[in-house]
């Protein structure tokens, strides 16, 4: 494996009495897909957060290689009562690091709808749009600001099977483009999207991660019960 790009080294965390993870230890390198599993309360969402620096660890330390641009989407979208093609421009706007202009925000605002397929809609209020384009047009934000990690806290549980086959297309383009592939972490109960996007799993269960593993090794039945018992249990819970 290359280099990480990001990672946790014994991190644990406590949100006010409770144990959200308990030194956990994950090492990310460019270009992998990393979907992370388990039960509701599990630390998936946790996780995530602590990568992209939403929660500070209680001890540990959260790791990032010099330069490493990350972005993060979630189960509902933020967005603004603005239009979708100011909702993505602001941001860009905003970015004093990148100093663009109002004008040439929008141009790069532009294109990254006409990624996600959005562009027919770019003068519409944003939060008046389907579950499903606002998902597209949350990844279109993140999409614009070049990042290098894109973090996504179940970024299909709330949408319709065409709507979540749109955004799971686009989280494939997006990892494998020629021009700037992604990084991709990922929290998800959908087994079938894991095997189809991951390429590696990891499986927490209460804040603890009890399963690292190549996605062809956790669906394996005859290798995941030796590594993970309780990862083996959860799997075949979710099948059953």
């Amino acid at each position: 494996m290359s280099a990480a790009q990001i990672g946790l080294d014994a991190v644990s965390v406590r949100l006010g009495a409770q144990a959200a993870l308990m030194g956990v230890s994950l090492r990310i390198a460019a270009g992998e897909r990393v979907a992370l599993v388990g039960a509701n309360g599990s630390g998936k969402s946790t996780l995530l957060r602590t990568l992209h620096g939403l929660v500070p660890p209680t001890q540990g330390q959260v790791q990032q290689a010099p330069g490493v641009r990350q972005a993060m989407l979630f189960q509902r979208p933020h967005l603004l009562r603005l239009s979708a093609l100011n909702n993505v421009a602001l941001g860009l706007w905003l970015d004093r690091a990148r100093g663009l202009s109002w004008a040439a925000a929008k141009v790069l605002a532009l294109q990254a709808l006409e990624r996600v397929g959005l562009l027919s809609v770019a003068q519409q209020n944003g939060r008046q749009l389907s579950g499903g384009q606002q998902q597209r047009l949350a990844l279109a934000r993140a999409w614009a600001r070049q990042p290098d990690v894109l973090l996504l806290d179940e970024p299909t549980a709330s949408l319709d099977p065409h709507a979540k086959r749109e955004v799971e297309a686009l989280m494939a383009d997006f990892a494998s483009s020629e021009e700037r592939a992604l990084t991709l972490v990922w929290a998800s109960h959908n087994l079938g999207q894991v095997k189809r996007l991951a390429t590696r799993v990891v499986y927490l269960e209460g804040g603890r991660l009890m399963a690292d593993l190549p996605v062809a090794d956790f669906f394996n039945p005859a290798v995941l019960p030796a590594c993970s018992p309780a990862a083996h249990a959860f799997v075949q819970g979710e099948l059953s």
